[in-house]
């Protein structure tokens, strides 16, 4: 199969993370607004050109004051640093597996990271026709390496925000016309 342009279905994609929380739970949440510049064949990844931009303002953890927050300099620093991008730089196969190395951009700081991903398949949908592929994936940072280095001692021990942060994506792509 050649490589062809593939558009993000957004209603059925998300990118999420999950850091840990007073050393004791995990803090979760999305990324509401992001797109994808993919030109791949979806049964072979290894040649493909994959970009990803991320809205930060789009940040949602399902608490107000937690996302303002991490909009703020003491994070994401959103009014200076709008996106978040990734750029595949180079994808290894393994069965349905792929390894995804890329450069990340996160508050003014690239650096290269490497994705698990898993191809699910591809199927037409019943409704439109169109033809679709599902991935899903997911990598783990250290948010200090980008500068998100805001934290709080706590009264216990440790610190309210730990510095691993996990981040796991869905995406469904639908083959351009």
């Amino acid at each position: 199969m050649a490589k062809v342009n593939w558009n993000l279905d957004t209603a059925h994609s998300e990118v999420g993370f999950s850091v840990k929380h007073m050393m004791i739970s995990k803090a979760k949440g999305t990324f509401d607004n992001f797109d994808a510049k993919i030109v791949a064949d979806a049964e072979d990844l290894t040649d493909a050109e994959i970009e990803l931009n991320i809205d930060v303002e789009s940040i949602n953890t399902r608490n107000k004051d937690r996302d303002d927050h991490l909009r703020s300099a003491d994070f994401f620093d959103a009014e200076n640093y709008p996106k978040i991008t990734f750029v595949a730089t180079d994808i290894k196969k393994s069965g349905n597996n792929y390894e995804v190395t890329g450069d990340l951009t996160l508050k003014g700081t690239t650096k290269p990271v490497t994705l698990d991903v898993v191809f699910e398949g591809q199927s037409k949908d019943p409704m439109s026709g169109s033809i679709v592929a599902g991935f899903s994936g997911s990598t783990s940072i250290n948010r200090k390496e980008f500068g998100l280095t805001w934290n709080a001692s706590l009264e216990t021990g440790g610190v309210l925000v730990g510095e691993e942060v996990k981040i796991n994506f869905e995406l469904e792509l639908q083959k351009a016309e």
